[in-house]
């Protein structure tokens, strides 16, 4: 559960955060080589966690309790691999293997020194259809959207208003039940950063602020189903679904994407 007060990053935990985003970005480059039809998703969850682990980092999500309440224990692996009508969370597997035509989602969370670094893409798997392909880039785009909406003296309402107003007029839905969250020092903080929002809502931007921006968008409805694993959410439909997460620093007069090798 993230906690309740925003927590205001101080230069030295900006600069924690920030080195261990530029890593969790890191793993994602590394991870893009290997996308490719056959390979498992758990082959890639364990890539992964060898390239955090030689590089002094952790993986967050490795036994993360997260909303569990029923006594099943904390999450399983070290990265989210969500395939094709896979919304998020999506638990790596063995039997799971890409194939050609395939969009997938890989989540990681980075613990370097303490500090947290989030972020996620959606890769295209070989031969990609027209379709899948055009929800992968409206995807990529309305987080952006959402991420340009960031300013000091903004409302956290901007973000998810700039999202839905892109992605919903090109006929794709917004899922509406997860939503992005402060971090840094924590896995999980506040504020959420729900990615369908009315503009002038929500708390007030301030410089210091970080957390992430992970618009989830569908091609058919909205509406989601938790699975019997009490993680991987699917779309309710079996319409695909796209994801990207960047972890975004608020400065004194806009953002910094943290969450970057560049």
């Amino acid at each position: 559960m993230a906690r309740e007060k925003i927590i205001i990053k101080n230069p030295a935990e900006i600069e924690g955060i920030r080195k261990s985003s530029r890593l969790a970005a890191e793993t994602l480059d590394m991870i893009e080589r290997y996308i490719e039809p056959g390979i498992s998703t758990d082959e890639l969850d364990h890539i992964c966690n060898a390239f955090m682990i030689e590089h002094g980092a952790r993986s967050a999500c490795i036994d993360y309790l997260g909303n569990n309440r029923w006594g099943k224990g904390g999450y399983p692996k070290c990265t989210c691999i969500s395939r094709n009508e896979v919304i998020c969370h999506g638990i790596p597997n063995p039997d799971e293997r890409l194939q050609d035509g395939d969009i997938v989602n890989i989540d990681v969370t980075t613990v370097l020194d303490g500090y947290f670094g989030d972020t996620s893409r959606t890769y295209l798997v070989g031969n990609v259809s027209a379709k899948k392909r055009k929800l992968v880039e409206v995807t990529e785009k309305a987080m952006y959207r959402g991420i340009e909406a960031i300013r000091p003296g903004g409302h956290i309402g901007d973000i998810g208003h700039a999202i839905m107003t892109y992605a919903e007029p090109l006929g794709y839905s917004v899922v509406r039940e997860y939503t992005g969250h402060g971090t840094g020092v924590e896995f999980h903080e506040a504020p959420y950063i729900y990615h369908r929002a009315e503009r002038g809502t929500g708390a007030r931007i301030e410089p210091g602020m970080v957390f992430t921006v992970e618009p989830m968008i569908n091609i058919g409805g909205y509406k989601t189903k938790l699975l019997d694993d009490d993680w991987t959410v699917k779309t309710q439909d079996g319409q695909p679904s796209a994801q990207f997460e960047h972890t975004i620093l608020v400065t004194e007069t806009g953002y910094e994407i943290l969450t970057t090798t560049k």
